[in-house]
């Protein structure tokens, strides 16, 4: 089902798989991102299993009628760059945004891109300043070009700051600029220049494809830009359970790279398929070795308008302190220890949400979001497990860990 719409400037790509909760967030986040410009919103579903599509299909029919949404069931899981790719193929839009299922958008940062995209007239492609669900920056929102000896110090330990390529640290978190290397849960574009570069290389299933679409563009001799005057929420560990599946597309995406980009004699090869077997056994162990768990809430602030909301979760949580507050207090969250935050869109804006996390992120509390016109809250702690999703209503259990 899909509402159609005409003179698209946005076509925003999403592509899912059992992330049902957290896709509902970030449409929801879209949506709001949408008010002021002409766009639609594509979801290509890789055969889920959980209640996604159904959710898609009301959020749908409840959709504002000024914005046309599409959802693709495929059978099957067909990986990550052939579904944007199929995504892309039906956007109507000039420009194109590829998102992850697992983001929160702020309701200006569609607006703020378009307008920073018009000043320059040799843009490839553009990324969003990412920070995780515990408001602390994602260092893969700008990045240097993998090259073996970049990656070589990496594996070694060689701080990015030292030699300035991995993480692109010739630019600050906070300021705009070029870079070489941007990360696939946030990527925006032309439409005409994705087509010109034949969109995601399909050989990857996931992983290392954001690298490649980058480099290629780069080699077309466009050029890339970190956008850091808009901030946009990753969760990061919910796209794709992290297991030895996961560690196995990883290391495949990084030989398929290095074969296509960097075959250079046998030494190097050699060199360079050591250096991936060692990542590979190195993740393997530590991915072994870490168990994610949630912290017990003891003490939370509410921060929104409902007080029949903080009435269900007092019951919901029975923590030693629950406080309610209509608006963010930051001295009252530190002055009472609080370790957890519940912060509800029903009532404060996705940017004032992405704000006050990074305001709060070395604070060592946790954050958990109220989705607009939702019975749970959602967050995450850790970039490398999955995040919770916990109905607030009293007799329901914990949706999602």
């Amino acid at each position: 089902m899909s509402k159609e719409k005409n003179n698209i400037e946005l076509s925003i790509i999403i592509v899912s798989y059992n992330v049902r909760y957290f896709l509902e967030q970030c449409l929801l986040s879209v949506q709001d991102a949408c008010k002021n410009i002409n766009a639609e919103i594509i979801i290509i579903d890789n055969n889920s299993d959980d209640t996604s599509c159904e959710m898609v299909n009301i959020f749908i029919e409840a959709a504002r009628n000024d914005i046309s949404v599409k959802l693709i069931t495929n059978k099957e899981n067909i990986g990550f760059s052939k579904a944007n790719n199929q995504g892309v193929t039906i956007a109507k839009g000039k420009y194109v945004l590829i998102l992850n299922p697992d983001t929160v958008v702020a309701e200006d940062t569609f607006e703020k891109i378009i307008n920073f995209a018009k000043t320059k007239t040799n843009l490839g492609a553009l990324g969003s300043k990412l920070i995780g669900g515990t408001g602390h920056f994602l260092p893969e929102s700008k990045r240097g070009i993998p090259t073996p000896r970049v990656s070589f110090n990496k594996l070694l330990g060689v701080s990015s700051k030292q030699t300035g390529k991995y993480y692109a640290s010739h630019l600050k978190d906070d300021e705009s600029g070029i870079v070489e290397i941007l990360v696939g849960a946030f990527m925006f574009l032309k439409k005409d220049i994705y087509t010109e570069v034949k969109g995601f290389d399909e050989d990857y299933f996931m992983y290392g494809e954001d690298i490649d679409l980058s480099y290629k563009i780069l080699k077309k001799g466009y050029q890339n830009y970190y956008f850091a005057d808009t901030q946009t929420i990753h969760y990061k560990g919910e796209s794709t359970k992290k297991d030895v599946k996961y560690l196995r597309y990883f290391y495949g995406a990084m030989n398929i790279f290095y074969k296509k980009h960097f075959k250079l004699n046998v030494i190097y090869d050699f060199l360079m398929s050591f250096g991936i077997h060692f990542w590979y056994l190195m993740k393997y162990f530590k991915l072994k070795t870490t168990e994610i768990s949630h912290k017990k809430i003891s003490k939370f602030i509410y921060i929104g308008k409902d007080a029949s909301t903080f009435a269900k979760l007092k019951i919901k949580i029975n923590s030693k302190l629950a406080i309610h507050h209509t608006s963010v207090s930051i001295e009252d969250i530190l002055i009472n220890k609080i370790d957890t935050i519940i912060l509800d869109n029903n009532s404060i804006a996705n940017k004032e949400i992405i704000k006050t996390i990074q305001q709060l992120k070395d604070k060592q509390i946790s954050f958990r979001f109220i989705p607009r016109d939702c019975n749970y809250f959602i967050g995450s702690d850790s970039s490398f497990g999955r995040g919770e999703v916990v109905s607030i209503l009293k007799k329901n259990v914990t949706l999602h860990r």
